[in-house]
């Protein structure tokens, strides 16, 4: 069973660093100001959606980096998150630096399912979320809602671009090759 869990992350985090090249480079094709401009969305802009992904992506990162398993795709350097950082922090106004980390992260991702022992989403998680509750659950959980969350907000990136009269291209999982 633990093989497939592996298997189905993997596969997932392959999706992530696919869709997250085709989301990257079709938000590209658009001016700054146009992926900075208020569109009425929970963050606003498909700037700031983007980076609250990034955010949430550290952040989940870090959570699974704590959990008794050292990660050498996770380095706390990449993870790392300003003080004080919430859920809405825009934390690269510079496209280009967003991007790099967007990159970095996605390769991160697929090398933390590639070293992650079999075992590991069994494991029990522990952690403080981010109102200082105290939570405990499988790791597989929290895994799958990492994904989850990744998936949900480009969802509302990709309606943002369809907004702005561009189109995302396929997103759905299955068209992953």
């Amino acid at each position: 069973m633990e093989q497939a869990f592996i298997d189905n992350y993997r596969y997932l985090a392959r999706y992530n660093r696919w869709f997250n090249q085709n989301l990257f480079a079709t938000c590209g094709k658009l001016s700054d100001e146009e992926r900075k401009r208020e569109r009425g969305a929970f963050f606003g802009s498909i700037h700031n959606t983007l980076n609250h992904i990034v955010w949430g992506d550290c952040l989940w990162l870090q959570r699974f980096a704590r959990q008794g398993v050292a990660f050498a795709s996770l380095p706390e350097n990449l993870l790392s998150l300003p003080p004080g950082a919430v859920h809405a922090t825009v934390l690269f106004e510079d496209w280009a630096a967003l991007c790099e980390r967007r990159e970095r992260l996605d390769v991160a991702i697929e090398g933390w399912i590639a070293e992650m022992p079999q075992e590991y989403p069994l494991l029990t998680m522990r952690y403080a979320n981010s109102k200082g509750v105290q939570r405990e659950h499988p790791v597989w959980k929290a895994m799958t809602h990492f994904f989850n969350h990744q998936t949900h907000h480009r969802g509302q990136a990709t309606t943002l671009l369809m907004q702005a009269g561009v189109d995302p291209g396929t997103t759905d999982l299955i068209a992953l090759a």
